[in-house]
């Protein structure tokens, strides 16, 4: 009962996992990293790397047939602390009140070298 969802407006997978797998009522979508879909780029800066991981994270929302209005949880990964204020402040943009549940966490490393990386878990 469970169906990978897939688009290229959002860039592959890069290992053994999907972008997103819809579960019935529920939908997980994979951490998201900025990287663009159209050119392979990663984009300097927190502010433009969040902002392109809410688009890819939002862009698998779209192929799921959902928005950001249906995400109940996300995680948010940073490469250091320090950038939460400007991650925040994007993120803030992407979603609305209701916001959704989220923690927040620095992390040594993360994929490619990026900033950010962003997942979550929306409901229908």
């Amino acid at each position: 009962m469970k169906k990978a969802i897939a688009t290229t407006a959002a860039p592959g997978a890069i290992g053994p996992y999907s972008q997103a797998i819809d579960a019935g009522s529920f939908v997980f979508v994979s951490g998201q990293i900025p990287v663009d879909p159209a050119t392979g780029n990663v984009p300097e800066g927190i502010t433009a790397q969040s902002q392109q991981s809410l688009r890819n994270l939002t862009a698998i929302l779209k192929e799921a047939g959902m928005t950001t209005a249906n995400v109940v949880k996300t995680t948010v990964f940073l490469a250091d602390i320090a950038d939460f204020a400007a991650m925040n402040a994007e993120y803030a943009k992407a979603f609305s009140e209701p916001f959704p549940a989220r923690s927040a966490v620095a992390v040594r490393d993360l994929p490619k070298g990026v900033l950010v990386e962003i997942e979550a878990i929306a409901v229908r």
